[in-house]
């Protein structure tokens, strides 16, 4: 019984708990005695400072310092962003100082120190770059290895399959440009996607007939500087553009636009630079075009080449066309072959000799050497044959130029089909990023609330405060919360939850989904990089070029495999010459149209085209890419390839209980007066020693007390002498009476007797898995409130499927042991871990680890940081607008737990794509090179042409590719189709059980 109230785990801004706005209603936005509005000389000036954190690790520890920063006396705002490992405070310096906040966030369990410099942050920043030129996995390595050499870089991925990387630097030690500069040097060709600066920073496109004029731009950019919150500012008169970096909490893009065009008179007219966003999508679709284009002009040159070779020749007549001498033995058909081929191998594969040219300055070899050599032999063969037959009355060589031309056109066809395969597993990315509309409906109002004004603008120029309008049918045009007006909300884009959302005042939206049937207004919250959709975005982005741990394999591989291949392609070559040469074999075996040296330099090519590592590099980014993706469109959001290939090996799943099995949201069930008293008046009594509580419990009193006014936000008697005791209760002075609310041992320490009654219903309200609170009234125990935390829907269907699973579940919670059996017994778990402190869960997870078990931890985030970290594999429980900051490797958004068996069964199948993938490529290598090198030839006569090879080689990628593609088939388990879950109804105008006792 001690211990009914000790669940400082719990807390009320859980799953359903969105809003961005703060959770501490206690706390002054401003210092006592001031006021935002003031203009006066008396309000102290704000500061801005940043701190470094360390030792955070999920939304959960940022909420700790925030709280604990926000508890200061004259901090007007924190923002801690754990990405970073930083804080940014916003305060009065006459009521609080650097060293006081400092003191905050160690108190809060964190490593604190100053940045002196709120522009040049100390933190770690992030580049994403965007890299032409990379082929196979050896190039991909290598440019990783170039980036992770530089001094200041703390950590690269670069993806193949996205050909972009992401760059953790310090920028005090090193800028983007240099990183950029790097890969340029390593032979690719770079380009800046985005950087943590580009994070608060828009380019401006500027147009009017006052842009030639020096005086007009000057003033334009000095009013623009003067601006609050403007950081730097920068002029291409080249484009008419202006990029501004700006502090978004205090200006944004529209205070930009409205200033250039007051500041010219409307001789200026500014918008928001063309094509802003834009970039990823347009360089897949010029890389698209680009290779289809060389692709058909290759075919152009390579058809006749083709038919004059290997069809005209059969053709009376055009045959003996082909065949007409020109010089000495030199025919026709041979000066029209080398005159077609000539542009394909020099034009059309030119790409193919840089990409050797840069490979070889790099010291290692990927697919262009193999390609480059294995065309080039074959050219310069069959041009030295020209050359011979053009000089000599009796040789009769054999060209090979069809061998070369229909190399390139059979590669670029596969690199052109690579290509469109590539851009269709980063659709997930696209869909979410088009999810923001076009357009918003601003609102004016005027000092009482009341709309004046309203104007549809560019949704990219909503700023922070703004209230915008949403109609029925429309999107949300950016994060915020309903100040006004009740409708419903389709969030199945963002979340995966099919059934529409209600949203009534105070309720939370995310930006990007859809309003269904009433008109909201929206106050803007969260805009631009800060929105839920755009973290989801760069979480999603992060994930697909998160390596997974098999990666390394056909990272391994690669390194060795371009020289491997070189090496065998050779040894074919000389094994079929020498043998020839000295007539090892039978001369029928060579056909009429060759010889033994030609015959072996067809065998040494199509060994070497054949073998592309290209399949082996794609096979593991492209599924986890269409895995992650999948996974986004459900409401499962993977982080990265090491998630998937953890949690596909799950074997046992530890569950928090509050928030997780349980709504994590109590209510009031039962009441039992113990004295003749009115409910109303005991409710008043208690609530007014509640309401200065933050403990969820205490909440849960309060809002059933509510009942009994009728006002919306009703005022409480005043409570004297508050005192509140961590995991006991609370005690005050209301009405000149001592009012006492706590759990057993609470009383027991203030010398209250607990009556027989008493201590009856408690042991009843912990066998139904209920939480028991005694209230003292003047040293007397007047009543006994049940309270509850329903279970969640699915909960026992979800448990029960595990076990089909062969998943073990259990249960680790910090309540006491009555309610956690009672819960564990009615959703099936076996094995329970109650009275356990956060820090401790973590024990608990590393323990089952050391017993052999692959642990996924499923908690709501908030105090499960250790655990989640600890696990195998995190679950976090809710998304909200914190999703790109969990300590989890998976967020499942939806808060559903039928959703912990998607992300398991979802990891399943990827990783056994990738396992097929693998199987693929290593399979077309595995087979392929014995039958290119000629090893079945002998037996049945067959050989592979080296354009046969190389179609086989391209289509070896393609295969890939599109065998991760079918990913996005996905369904999830038919046992969640078939899945009854209950819904949960908590009636809260219906009275509970009231019982007095004479």
């Amino acid at each position: 019984m001690a211990k009914l109230l000790s669940l400082a785990c719990f807390r009320n801004e859980g799953w359903h708990n969105l809003s961005a706005r703060s959770h501490y209603p206690s706390m002054p936005t401003f210092p006592k005695g001031e006021t935002g509005t003031s203009s006066t000389a008396a309000e102290p000036s704000e500061v801005t400072a940043l701190f470094s954190v360390l030792g955070m690790t999920c939304s959960a520890c940022a909420g700790s310092v925030e709280k604990g920063i926000k508890r200061l006396h004259g901090i007007h705002e924190a923002v801690v962003d754990v990405l970073n490992n930083r804080a940014r405070v916003i305060f009065h310096p006459s009521f609080v100082n650097e060293e006081a906040i400092c003191e905050a966030i160690e108190n809060a369990g964190f490593e604190a120190a100053i940045l002196t410099d709120a522009s040049n942050e100390n933190s770690i920043q992030v580049c994403r770059i965007q890299i032409k030129g990379m082929t196979c996995t050896s190039c991909s390595t290598a440019v990783e290895s170039a980036l992770k050499a530089i001094p200041g870089v703390q950590k690269a991925h670069v993806a193949l399959a996205t050909e972009e990387a992401q760059v953790h630097y310090n920028p005090n030690i090193v800028t983007h440009i240099h990183i950029l500069q790097v890969v340029d040097d390593a032979g690719f060709e770079p380009t800046l996607i985005s950087s943590s600066e580009d994070l608060s920073k828009i380019d401006l496109h500027v147009e009017g007939h006052d842009l030639n004029d020096h005086s007009i731009l000057i003033l334009v950019e000095d009013s623009l500087r003067s601006l609050p919150g403007v950081l730097e500012l920068h002029t291409t008169l080249e484009f008419n553009k202006i990029s501004l970096s700006y502090k978004p909490d205090i200006t944004g893009p529209r205070d930009f636009i409205n200033v250039i065009q007051e500041t010219s008179s409307g001789n200026l007219k500014a918008k928001i630079f063309p094509g802003e966003g834009g970039r990823r999508d347009t360089h897949r679709k010029q890389e698209i075009k680009k290779y289809y284009k060389s692709f058909l002009w290759s075919l152009v040159f390579t058809i006749p080449v083709f038919l004059t070779s290997m069809v005209f020749m059969y053709i009376p007549g055009i045959k003996d066309a082909l065949d007409s001498k020109i010089v000495n033995m030199l025919t026709v058909g041979e000066v029209i072959r080398w005159v077609l081929s000539t542009p394909v191998q020099f034009i059309f594969g030119w790409r193919f000799y840089v990409g050797f040219y840069k490979s070889l300055r790099r010291g290692s070899a990927n697919m262009d050497v193999l390609i480059a050599l294995g065309t080039n032999a074959a050219y310069f063969y069959s041009v030295y044959s020209v050359l011979r037959a053009a000089t000599s009355k009796v040789f009769e060589g054999t060209d090979f130029f069809e061998t070369s031309a229909m190399l390139i056109s059979f590669i670029l066809l596969g690199k052109y089909l690579e290509v469109l395969a590539k851009g269709k597993t980063s659709n997930a990315i696209a869909k979410l990023m088009n999810l923001t509309p076009d357009t918003a409906i601003l609102l004016s109002l005027d000092g009482e609330g009341n709309v004046i004004r309203e104007e549809e603008i560019d949704s990219r120029l909503v700023q922070k405060n703004d209230v915008i309008k949403i109609i029925p049918g429309a999107k949300v045009a950016s994060d915020g919360f309903v100040v006004w007006g009740q409708s419903h909300v389709n969030e199945s884009m963002i979340t995966g939850e099919a059934r529409p959302v209600s949203k009534r005042k105070g309720d939370t939206v995310i930006g990007g989904t859809v309003n269904q049937n009433g008109v909201l207004h929206v106050k803007a919250t969260k805009v631009g990089s800060e929105s839920a959709l755009s973290q989801i975005v760069r979480l999603v982005e992060s994930a697909q070029l998160a390596k997974a741990p098999v990666q390394k394999f056909a990272d391994r591989i690669s390194t060795y495999f371009v020289p491997l291949v070189i090496l065998i392609s050779l040894t074919t070559w000389l094994s079929w010459y020498l043998a020839g040469r000295f007539h090892t074999y039978p001369k029928s075996w060579i056909p009429s149209s060759m010889d033994s040296f030609e015959l072996a330099l067809q065998f040494g090519i199509s060994v070497m085209v054949i073998a592309c590592p290209c399949a082996l590099g794609l096979a593991t980014p492209t599924a986890v890419m269409v895995g992650t993706g999948v996974g986004a469109s459900q409401g499962v959001l993977i982080k990265g390839g090491q998630a998937l290939e953890s949690a596909h090996k799950v074997n046992c799943i530890v569950f928090d209980k509050t928030g997780t099995l349980t709504i994590g949201k109590p209510v009031i069930v039962n009441t039992k007066l113990l004295i003749n008293m009115v409910l109303r008046e005991f409710y008043e009594l208690v609530a007014a020693t509640e309401v200065n509580s933050e403990h969820p419990l205490a909440k849960a009193v309060v809002e059933y007390a509510k009942k009994f006014k009728d006002e919306e936000n009703p005022s409480w008697p005043e409570a004297r002498d508050f005192v509140s005791i961590t995991g006991h209760g609370v005690k005050a002075i209301v009405r000149n009476k001592e009012i006492m609310v706590g759990n057993k041992s609470f009383l027991v320490d203030h010398n209250i007797a607990i009556p027989a009654v008493a201590e009856d219903l408690l042991a009843e309200a912990e066998n139904m898995a209920q939480t028991g609170i005694l209230v003292s009234i003047n040293g007397e125990v007047a009543g006994v409130l049940a309270i509850s935390d329903p279970l969640k829907p699915g909960a026992e269907e979800v448990i029960s499927i595990l076990k089909s699973m062969k998943i073990r579940s259990i249960m680790v919670t910090g309540d006491n042991w009555g309610t956690a059996n009672s819960i564990a017994r009615e959703v099936g778990i076996e094995s329970v871990i109650a009275e356990a402190k956060p820090e401790h869960k973590a024990d608990h997870v590393k323990n089952l680890q050391s017993s052999g078990y692959t642990v996924a931890m499923v908690g709501d985030g908030i105090n499960d940081s250790p655990a989640l970290v600890a696990a195998d594999v995190g679950m976090a429980i809710g998304a909200g607008t914190d999703i790109a900051i969990e300590a989890a490797d998976i967020v499942l958004m939806k808060s559903n737990l039928e959703d912990v068996i998607t992300a398991i069964d979802l990891s399943r199948k990827t990783f056994s794509r990738i396992r097929l993938n693998y199987v693929w490529a290593l399979g077309y290598n595995m087979l392929g090179i014995p039958i290119a090198a000629g090893v079945i030839f002998p037996f049945t006569g067959f050989r592979l042409p080296p354009w046969i090879a190389g179609a086989a080689m391209a289509a070896s990628s393609v295969s890939v590719v599109c065998c991760s593609l079918l990913l996005k088939y996905y369904k999830r388990p038919k046992k969640l189709n078939n899945l009854d879950i209950r819904a949960i109804r908590i009636d809260s105008s219906s009275d509970p059980l009231i019982i007095h006792e004479d």
